[in-house]
């Protein structure tokens, strides 16, 4: 169920000398899901395009809640991980195997 509130979103990015990739979650305030995961893709292919990276097109997003405790755009996670696999071999083997809850929240 979509609802206003703030999302966590995370992101991949494959690093220019394709042998590592970040992911990167970042928190936003948005109407949705869908509305989280384009603001958090516009900052993924901004960031990707400075750093001469390249932005895997994985997004993942996850309902924080409605309290205003937190910025748009704070990151809350990041992870850098060395691999030579590509894009997708990397993504099959570490994120998207069938097993993932994705655009799940905390509420049941």
């Amino acid at each position: 169920m979509d609802r206003p509130g703030w999302y966590g979103v995370r992101c991949v990015i494959r690093w220019p000398q394709n042998t590592a990739y970040e992911e990167s979650i970042t928190v936003w305030r948005a109407a949705s899901f869908g509305a989280a995961i384009e603001k958090a893709e516009t900052e993924a292919r901004d960031y990707a395009a400075t750093c001469g990276g390249e932005y895997t097109d994985l997004a993942q997003a996850f309902f924080i809640g409605d309290e205003n405790l937190i910025t748009d755009g704070a990151e809350v996670f990041s992870l850098i991980r060395r691999s030579g696999l590509g894009p997708d071999d990397y993504l099959t083997t570490f994120f998207d195997t069938g097993d993932e809850h994705q655009g799940t929240s905390r509420e049941p």
